[in-house]
């Protein structure tokens, strides 16, 4: 984390686990608890029966300074289930529902006036991450396979309500959306963008979310324009980092060492489709409207949810297995 130190401990309460947040003793950091607290009592007021899948503070104290944030105790974040997994991908009825619980659970944080800034797979988190052992006849291998696919949204440490002032860096590197990078302004929609980067799908679409390392902006966008296609020029008129742009594109030379690196690495994401079902299909077409360059245009997670992607399957069972975990997840 960008603003401050923390650590996840198991603690008793009742006679049960919890998960305790102890934030470092420092003016700067307990400041920063303060915001968050009221962000998560927010989240309480407005949804105390825990139906939208955003992680529920049980409580909090002052211990000699530390502040410190006890909550529900949950599982396995679904990026190290995936890392544990090989990286082999979540089925896709699987990618479903954890997708629905996400844009529901932001959607619900933009209804309330927050925009919570680092949307990442680390932050979501398996209720119960307990699996079973499926043989993968196409890998040719073993695989875990979760059992139940409910899961929280977890660090309102960054979580920004809309009249509050607008860090200009947000988010982790591979989920920051181009109007961040290009300080163009931002609001609810980067989460949105944010969203369609977390690879829970593990590496056979965004390869950028889990592969691919960069610490440099121009290369980012690089990237970006390699999987998306050019960054709209009205984009590059209005940026305030015209230091990466030159002539109304960006400044990049594809036969530098970058630049053949960027090249190899990404390449448009219908490339990235590797199953022709309608699924599949929806999926990828879902994630184009949420990748949309600009915020303007980009979906609105309640849109969203009226995908095909989420109100149709093409297999009859796996659609009424999907709606039947989802009703668990309530």
């Amino acid at each position: 984390l960008h603003t401050f130190v923390d650590f996840f401990i198991l603690f008793f309460r009742g006679g049960s686990q919890i998960a305790l947040k102890i934030i470092k003793n420092l003016e700067k950091y307990r400041e920063a608890a303060k915001l968050e607290i009221n962000v998560l009592e927010k989240i309480i007021e407005r949804d105390p029966h825990n139906k939208k899948h955003c992680v529920q503070m049980l409580d909090w104290f002052n211990f000699y300074g530390h502040v410190c944030i006890s909550f529900e105790l949950l599982s396995l974040s679904t990026f190290d289930f995936l890392k544990a997994n090989s990286f082999l991908p979540y089925p896709i009825n699987q990618i479903r529902h954890m997708a629905q619980q996400i844009c529901h659970a932001v959607s619900f944080l933009h209804d309330n006036k927050l925009t919570h800034t680092d949307l990442k797979p680390e932050n979501i988190l398996f209720v119960n991450s307990e699996y079973s052992i499926v043989y993968n006849t196409e890998k040719k291998c073993n695989e875990r396979r979760v059992n139940n696919t409910t899961v929280r949204l977890i660090d309102f440490g960054s979580a920004t309500y809309d009249h509050e002032h607008h860090s200009t860096l947000i988010s982790t590197r591979h989920y920051r959306a181009p109007e961040v990078i290009m300080e163009l302004g931002w609001s609810h929609p980067c989460d949105v963008w944010s969203i369609g980067c977390i690879p829970w799908h593990g590496p056979y679409l965004l390869d950028m979310g889990v592969h691919l390392q960069t610490h440099d902006n121009r290369e980012h966008m690089a990237m970006m324009e390699r999987i998306l296609g050019p960054i709209p020029q009205r984009m590059i008129r209005k940026s305030r980092k015209q230091k990466y742009f030159y002539h109304g594109r960006l400044d990049w030379n594809e036969h530098s060492k970058s630049g053949r690196y960027v090249k190899t690495k990404c390449k448009p994401l219908r490339k990235y489709l590797m199953s022709h079902g309608r699924d599949h299909h929806n999926f990828f077409n879902l994630v184009e409207t949420l990748l949309d360059y600009e915020a303007s245009k980009r979906v609105s997670l309640s849109s969203a949810l009226s995908h095909p992607f989420f109100t149709t399957s093409s297999d009859p069972g796996k659609r009424q297995s999907w709606r039947n975990s989802c009703d668990l997840g309530r």
